[in-house]
């Protein structure tokens, strides 16, 4: 089994919905921060390739067919060249309304977090958002900055930027799928997020 689907949108740009979907339309299982917290292993993985110690891809997404969300994210680049026929989707929302939701979540971890190899801090906070998870322009501009660099990575035939609330006809046309008869699937509120997120 090889990643069919990548995501290359950081955290909070609806990536438990774009799981959930990816799974309903046979793109599953999908590979997620919360595929990882409550697997010892795979957390000291992680942990490692914080560290530049990458792991074999094909290992990691043997039992995979999509990946979204952190700590696969970050590694876009790598995960794209090695696995070249995947598509690739960016999922994205307005910058302001992506740091609200930030804020409210992902970053109160940090600020919490004592763990320095922790994949929060040491791959969010220090790989991704260079050690200013603090600093509000900074952790919107490294927002933008990612969301430039993935569109500039790849031409319409392999990169759909999925805006966040699109629903089920942008993913379904760009995969070739046929829209399914349910909603598309919402989840992981703030609330959502902290009764399940530990320090990892």
């Amino acid at each position: 089994m090889a990643l069919q689907v990548i995501g290359a949108g950081f955290g909070r740009t609806g990536t438990e919905s774009l799981k959930k979907a990816l799974e309903i339309l046979g793109f599953g299982p999908c590979y997620h921060m919360y595929e990882v917290m409550p697997h010892p292993d795979r957390v000291a993985l992680w942990r490692a390739a914080a560290k530049g110690d990458l792991p074999n891809w094909d290992d990691v997404f043997a039992e995979y067919n999509s990946t979204v969300d952190w700590p696969a994210a970050y590694f876009w680049r790598e995960l794209s060249a090695h696995f070249p026929d995947a598509k690739i989707i960016l999922s994205h929302r307005d910058a302001e309304g992506w740091y609200e939701s930030m804020n409210k979540t992902i970053l109160e971890v940090l600020r919490q977090s004592t763990d320095p190899e922790s994949i929060g801090l040491a791959l969010i906070g220090q790989k991704v958002f260079d050690g200013k998870y603090e600093d509000r322009n900074h952790v919107i501009d490294t927002y933008t900055r990612n969301v430039r660099d993935v569109q500039a990575a790849f031409g319409p035939e392999r990169l759909l930027t999925y805006e966040l609330g699109s629903g089920w006809e942008p993913l379904c046309a760009f995969l070739g799928c046929d829209v399914p008869g349910e909603d598309y699937p919402y989840g992981n509120t703030s609330d959502q997020f902290h009764d399940r997120v530990g320090n990892h």
